[in-house]
Order: C-alpha cells, then sequence, then structure tokens
C-alpha cells in the first residue's frame, strides 16, 4: 500500500479524530479509505444511471417480456461464443 501526505485545517482533522474516536474506525486512514470507497461507489452507480437513461432515451420503446429476454440472452451467449472462437 502507498502513502499520500494530507493539508487539513485544524478543524477537518478534529473532525476525523473523533469520528475514528467515536468507533467503527481504527485508524483515521480507515476513515479515508471508507470515504473514499463511498465516493467510487456513488461515482459508478451515476455513470450506471446516465447509461441507463442514454439507454431508454436511444431509439423506440420496445416490450419486454419472457421470451423476449430469452432471445437476448441467446444472443448474448451467441455474441460471447464467437467471440471466443475468434
Amino acid at each position: 500500500m502507498s502513502t499520500l501526505n494530507m493539508s487539513l485545517p485544524e478543524s477537518m482533522r478534529a473532525f476525523i479524530l473523533s469520528k475514528v474516536a467515536e468507533g467503527g474506525y481504527s485508524t483515521a486512514s480507515e476513515y479515508i479509505r471508507g470515504l473514499v470507497r463511498e465516493d467510487q461507489k456513488r461515482t459508478a452507480e451515476e455513470r450506471i444511471e446516465a447509461l441507463l437513461l442514454e439507454g431508454l432515451d436511444s431509439g423506440d420503446p420496445v416490450e419486454i417480456s419472457d421470451q423476449w429476454w430469452q432471445r437476448k440472452k441467446a444472443e448474448m451467449l451467441e455474441r460471447l461464443k464467437e467471440k471466443r472462437d475468434a
């Protein structure tokens, strides 16, 4: 694991240390890593949402049924097989 030095105002440092003291985190680094993980998750969710909206806005609507899903699954499996065989 690598290190990263940060400069923080005293009020932020005190806040982080109070979070560690409250429990749930054993070190300030663990607390910061948790915040970064939460931000990474939020960013990924925003990306997925944007892609879903893009998909909804692209083309004519399609009625989804069990048969549609079966066809879609078969198409995807065929693409995967073709990709592997190439």
